[in-house]
């Protein structure tokens, strides 16, 4: 899904899960319910992520794991199928959970003068959906170069860390324009067209 987004078939998705096609519609009766508990179960990850980073004594520390550990998981890559499935009750209730949870670890590293006072709630879930896919090992992983994957997945790891490091305050310039606001990260999923 994160590679084929809304386009991806069930088929594709049994495979990479390893599944038979009949296992997934056994479980769920339409690809919607399926993407629909795949995006709760990754909304998820990203609430989780972002209470184990409350639970870290040092504001930074916990700003850091959240964000890491986030990204990791991939709580990101479902991105793409925004505005493609309706948001059930679930999703919203995760989603909020998560949400809530993340702006207490961004407000408590702002508070600290640990997190640059110019970074929003908005553009860290953004960062973390951009980082949540590696094309690097993606590609490896495609072409079947296990030999690589270690490698990839260390660089990948690595190039997370200097984009986390470089949200830390002090700020040595203010970010370019205006900070995103929700409605542009919401409304995305918000079919169009729906009443």
């Amino acid at each position: 899904m994160a590679e084929d987004g809304a386009h991806a078939s069930v088929a594709t998705i049994a495979a990479r899960a390893g599944v038979g096609v009949g296992t997934l519609y056994r479980r769920y009766r339409t690809k919607e319910q399926l993407f629909q508990r795949l995006c709760a179960l990754t909304m998820g990850e990203y609430a989780t992520a972002a209470e184990e980073g409350l639970a870290l004594d040092d504001p930074w520390e916990g700003f850091a794991h959240f964000v890491t550990a986030a990204v990791l998981a991939g709580t990101g890559a479902l991105g793409p199928i925004a505005g493609a499935v309706e948001v059930t009750d679930e999703m919203s209730a995760v989603g909020a959970r998560g949400d809530a949870a993340a702006g207490k670890v961004i407000g408590r590293a702002q508070a600290a003068g640990a997190l640059r006072d110019d970074v929003g709630h908005v553009d860290v879930a953004l960062l973390i959906e951009q980082l949540g896919r590696s094309p690097l090992v993606e590609q490896l992983t495609k072409h079947g170069r296990v030999d690589l994957l270690d490698a990839a997945r260390h660089a990948r790891r690595r190039l997370v860390a200097i984009a986390v490091d470089g949200l830390r305050a002090p700020a040595r310039a203010p970010l370019a324009g205006p900070v995103p606001d929700w409605q542009m990260f919401t409304e995305r999923w918000s079919r169009l067209g729906a009443d």
